[in-house]
């Protein structure tokens, strides 16, 4: 049997407590005599394969040829008997296992979470019991609706599971980056994905909601419009994984080892900044880069500029469940920051890619059930079903029950329990007593429980009523939220929104869904009503102004801060491989971004030495901001022709990144090309003289920060 692993805590930083920390620690984590200290690295390593400097063999270790089938004669058919290509044949033919029913593209890394203190008055949890104590991790982003072939850039919500190597066990929080979910039972989610899907009969669109059936969905089930807010909103489009935040959706429990339980909610907080793009951005992308998001992570990581984000908790009183206007139940529901802040519990960094995609990134099996001592479910209906499906589906991906087995989803702790056989048993058995209870194996493995072996309890605050097949009357409003978020945006993200909905809604071909659609969101507002009517060819609604208010919370805009750090953001400077002054320039520039981790890239019109990437497969959405060297020119007059790129790519690549909102810029002689892009002296334009590089970059680097000049962009007037 393959030995598993425990981590052991680390001391480290110490930070304030919660406040409802007011006692000791009481248990500590169990001791397993039969495990081994190691890294997350080296659990994972015991299952690689090097082939260098080796010979192919079949799967069961002959050395063989494998490049030519066996033939009865040189010109004559092939042999059945020809294991080799029957082997090599077979294998391929079942390479692939089922795509996720959703979330079905995405990325994943490893990194490391590290506790800022001991929360033992707050949770049982044992990788939250002391400062510094650190926790292996696996984190996969992903877009919902689309295929494992759809673009990384399309409007969605965005998957973010993250899985904890604990001392005890492991513990997922599979999340995504919008704080709430499109309904409040999980008996409608094959609804849900079925509308959101593409068309049965066409297939039509792939990774989208531009279309009927997810409108008709929608405007029917109207507490879908909280999350369709947030994803029409810069959510649904975020500059990469690194720039968004993650929620663990539902409401949860922490528990301390005496029973004690306080409802929750999981944020993480990135420490990159919120960021998104912008949609004909984001469009542009998905034919010019479909990776750009896995592609992103992956050379952040490897250039050893690893995001990182903090891990936070809302903490509720029990009895405060409905304090706040609505039910903590409700997953469609947030609880404004305002009303209870989040407590910071520690710090997760990702800094190693994985080394096999398949075997990592696709095989990993999160479950909202994997859960630790410490940390409980709610009665969320939503949580409730999901804990069932992760589950189920999992043994559809794999085709039996011992995908827990496969590297990635191990436990680094001893595994012991009464679980036999089933395709795909990777594990030697030696207890022949697989039962409880027993005395021929002195009783063992062991019953844990909340007194004893440190075992996993379920917290004594749990509610019971009589059965029922009804929705719960607190869950009732679903209009007050949606306008909450809508409150909170800028003008200009709030124009984002109504433009992301005039997009969607004018692909609608019925009549009734549009209308029902209007109906939905007058009921929200009657300014976005009216102001998607106008696009659609409707007749606005009058207002119908019950849950109309003017409530705001201000940790919901994307926009509204500047970016605490422009590591691993990219810059493309534009020049000519005909100026040497160009070149020498460019190259300066990049040094300078160099210092704070910027990655830059020099565009000419070929690979010449000190040349990067070439203008014809170059574009502004790919880079996060444009500069123009001085002696690059002329390449910018209007009219300009060659063989090398598209007619006027130079010109194109300023105007896209300008339009976009990103900063841009130009040194010396190339600074008149500004203003045939149309770029005036607003914010985010910069110039200078070819001299003074060092102030211009400086100056750069501050708009990389702002990010997006959303001043660039109009808006409706009233």
């Amino acid at each position: 049997m393959l030995s598993p692993y425990i981590l052991l805590a680390l001391p480290g930083l110490t930070y304030a407590v919660c406040p409802y920390m007011d006692g000791n620690p009481a248990l500590k984590p169990r001791d397993e005599s039969d495990v081994n200290l190691s890294t997350h690295s080296d659990f994972l390593k015991q299952f690689t394969i090097d082939d260098t400097n080796s010979f192919l063999t079949t799967d069961v270790g002959g050395p063989i040829q494998d490049n030519l089938s066996l033939k009865a004669g040189e010109r004559g058919p092939t042999l059945l008997e020809d294991f080799i290509f029957r082997q090599k044949i077979q294998h391929f033919d079942h390479e692939r296992v089922p795509e996720r029913a959703v979330h079905a593209r995405g990325a994943g890394a490893h990194g490391t979470f590290t506790s800022y203190a001991d929360f033992s008055n707050i949770t049982a949890a044992s990788f939250l019991n002391a400062a510094g104590k650190k926790t292996p991790v696996f984190v996969r982003f992903s877009t919902v609706a689309g295929s494992r072939g759809s673009a990384d850039t399309a409007r969605d919500v965005h998957g973010f599971a993250t899985r904890f190597y604990t001392d005890e066990g492991n513990f997922d929080i599979v999340g995504n980056n919008i704080p709430v979910f499109f309904i409040q039972d999980a008996i409608l989610f094959p609804d849900l994905i079925h509308a959101v899907k593409p068309s049965p009969d066409k297939e039509i669109p792939q990774g989208a909601t531009a279309h009927d059936s997810a409108w008709d969905f929608f405007s029917q089930q109207p507490s879908s419009l909280h999350t369709l807010f947030w994803a029409m909103a810069g959510n649904g489009i975020p500059r990469s994984y690194r720039h968004m935040d993650g929620f663990g959706i539902h409401t949860f429990r922490l528990v301390t080892d005496s029973g004690e339980s306080k409802l929750v909610k999981w944020h993480w907080k990135t420490k990159q900044g919120k960021a998104s793009l912008v949609w004909e951005e984001a469009q542009v992308l998905a034919g010019k880069n479909a990776d750009f998001h896995r592609a992103d992570l992956w050379d952040a990581i490897a250039s050893e500029n690893g995001p990182e984000w903090e891990l936070g908790v809302q903490i509720v009183d029990e009895k405060d469940a409905l304090a706040f206007g609505f039910d903590l139940l409700d997953p469609t529901k947030i609880i404004p920051e305002e009303s209870v802040p989040v407590k910071l519990l520690g710090v997760m960094k990702l800094d190693r890619n994985p080394r096999n995609y398949f075997a990592e990134t696709e095989q990993v099996m999160f479950q909202p059930g994997h859960i630790v001592r410490g940390i409980d479910f709610s009665e969320d209906p939503l949580l409730q079903g999901r804990l069932f499906s992760y589950l189920d589906t999992q043994l559809n991906r794999h085709g039996g029950p011992n995908f827990e087995q496969l590297p990635i989803n191990r436990p680094h702790v001893a595994i012991h329990n009464n679980n036999r056989d089933g395709a795909g048993q990777n594990f030697i058995h030696l207890n022949t007593e697989a039962y409880s209870p027993n005395t021929l194996n002195n009783g063992s493995p062991k019953q844990a429980t909340q007194n004893t072996g440190r075992g996993f309890f379920t917290s004594p605050s749990r509610a019971s009523g009589n059965l029922i097949r009804k929705a719960s009357s607190t869950f009732a409003d679903v209009w007050t939220q949606p306008r909450l978020f809508y409150n909170s945006l800028l003008p200009v993200e709030q124009q984002f929104v109504i433009n992301a909905i005039r997009f969607e809604v004018s692909h609608l071909q019925s009549e009734v869904v549009k209308s029902n659609v209007l109906i939905q969101l007058n009921r929200v507002s009657n300014d976005i009503a009216k102001r998607v009517a106008e696009v659609i060819g409707l007749d606005a609604p009058a207002p119908d102004p019950t849950f109309y208010h003017d409530n705001s919370t201000s940790f919901v805009s994307i926009f509204n801060d500047t970016l605490p750090t422009i590591a691993t953001l990219s810059v493309a400077v534009l020049a000519s491989v005909k100026s040497e002054e160009s070149l020498t320039q460019a190259a300066s520039i990049a040094a300078a971004l160099k210092s704070s981790c910027v990655t830059t890239a020099i565009v000419g019109e070929n690979l010449a030495p000190g040349i990067n990437i070439t203008y014809s497969s170059a574009d502004a959405s790919v880079f996060d901001g444009i500069i123009v060297a001085s002696g690059a020119k002329s390449l910018f007059t209007n009219g300009t022709s060659s063989t090398y790129f598209p007619a006027n790519r130079p010109l194109q690549i300023l105007v896209d990144g300008y339009r976009w909102g990103k900063p841009v810029g130009a040194l010396g002689s190339a600074t008149p090309v500004l203003q045939l892009a149309g770029a005036t002296t607003t914010p985010g334009v910069f110039s200078g003289n070819s001299t003074d590089i060092s102030n211009f970059v400086s100056a750069f680097e501050g708009g990389l920060k702002t990010f997006k000049f959303v001043d660039r962009f109009p808006v409706d007037t009233q």
